[in-house]
């Protein structure tokens, strides 16, 4: 049924042009107050003024009627995730909290390789239902279109059946699921190099999952303990020749030449980028590569280090910002929280941080044709807010502000389950 949502005390629409905001655009809302905005089918028919809406339905037109009471704005976006996990990585979690480092954890059994025994371990149907359940999380926050990626399987069978469960649940959840393949996440221990497990990738898996047609993006972790430049390089222009789209961890743990490879292949985002410099920076703008930053990851792992938004954001960089959901480092699926610590850690202004989190991660992710904007023709992707200024969604943290999520047209979460 078509939806009528009045009583906006403000409308971000994010009106503007269908490309990534940078620079002073990144901060541009477009906001509308006392508005509504009308919903026919899965798109987005009048937005605007209340009076002036209003105007424009038909008296006997039969609607479901939202009183938002509230802000409203696009659905977030959240364009880096691993959500496809067994269990939690509780013993990570203890052992950091009495000072292990990353690579301490990684040295001792868990981490990464962690989660890839559980994988193996688990079957598809628990696998599901842990991605059903967390995709209503997500829902229930605002998020409606996340990215997916494999990596905890870290070989053919498991590395497929991590795809292919993003592939069979999508059609039973009101969460768009775009697939990445990160084989190259870790080493397991029967490889003994990194040249020679990238080799088995190449060889045996990556033409696997094209075939399968099971991923959009190829990934891979450039850093201290994982994967090199050069055979970065190489894998990355190799997954191209596939049909994939490359995408890179990098300068998360120290800083290690992983945002040159994004550069070097014009890869579609760098991702983390806590160690990045100047000349990093201005090498990425000038190939076209969007900066994803994950600063959950960085709050829940007690590092102080921040990537240097401010930067980026004056040199022109598509910047982006995501949950990096996972077991070990960010079990955080809340981008409310995202945009909190974005805005005190790393000085994004709120307008920056919102539009980072969903215009632009839709221009990352190739979807934002369809959605990341609220204006006439869009898809109806969108969250009703329980706040009256849009400020108070990254002041007030550790909560969820989100009474409504909408997605194609269809209310998927109502907290009060009454209008």
């Amino acid at each position: 049924m078509n939806i009528l949502i009045t009583d906006i005390t403000q409308l971000l629409t994010l009106k503007g042009p269908k490309a990534a905001r940078i620079s002073k655009n990144l901060s541009e809302l477009s906001i509308v107050k006392n508005a509504a905005l009308y919903i026919e089918d899965e798109k987005i028919k009048y937005a605007g003024k209340e009076s002036d809406v209003i105007k424009r339905i038909p008296k006997n037109d039969k609607h479901i009627n939202i009183k938002a009471n509230g802000v409203v704005m696009p659905a977030f976006i959240d364009s880096h995730t691993h959500t496809v996990f067994a269990r939690p990585r509780l013993l990570d979690f203890e052992m950091r909290a009495n000072g292990k480092s990353y690579l301490d954890i990684k040295k001792a059994g868990g981490g990464i390789n962690r989660s890839a025994r559980d994988i193996k371990e688990a079957s598809k149907k628990i696998l599901a239902q842990n991605l059903k359940y967390f995709a209503q999380k997500f829902i229930e926050c605002g998020t409606t279109t996340v990215e997916v990626k494999s990596g905890y399987g870290l070989d053919l069978i498991n590395e497929i059946k991590m795809l292919e469960v993003v592939k069979e649940t999508a059609p039973v959840i009101p969460l768009d699921m775009i697939p990445t393949f990160l084989g190259a996440h870790s080493i397991p221990k029967k490889f003994s190099s990194s040249k020679e497990y990238l080799k088995y990738l190449k060889d045996k898996v990556l033409p696997a999952v094209a075939q399968k047609k099971l991923a959009k993006y190829v990934d891979i972790f450039v850093d201290d303990g994982h994967f090199g430049i050069d055979e970065s390089v190489d894998y990355l222009e190799y997954a191209k020749k596939l049909g994939f789209i490359a995408r890179v961890h990098c300068e998360q743990l120290a800083h290690s030449g992983g945002s040159y490879v994004a550069s070097m292949v014009k890869a579609v985002s760098a991702d983390h980028l806590d160690f990045a410099d100047s000349n990093d920076i201005k090498r990425m703008v000038k190939s076209g590569v969007s900066a994803i930053f994950l600063p959950a990851s960085n709050y829940f792992m007690g590092v102080l280090k921040y990537p240097r938004a401010r930067n980026f954001i004056e040199n022109g960089a598509n910047v982006v910002l995501a949950t990096d959901f996972n077991p070990g480092t960010s079990p955080c699926w809340n981008m409310q929280f995202v945009l909190s610590v974005a805005v005190n850690y790393m000085k994004m202004s709120v307008e920056e941080a919102i539009v980072a989190s969903t215009y632009n991660a839709a221009c990352v992710l190739g979807v934002n044709n369809s959605v990341g904007m609220i204006i006439p023709n869009m898809q109806a992707d969108l969250v009703v807010m329980d706040v009256k200024d849009y400020r108070e969604i990254a002041y007030y943290f550790g909560d969820n502000l989100n009474k409504i999520t909408i997605k194609k047209g269809r209310i998927v979460y109502d907290k009060s389950n009454t209008f």
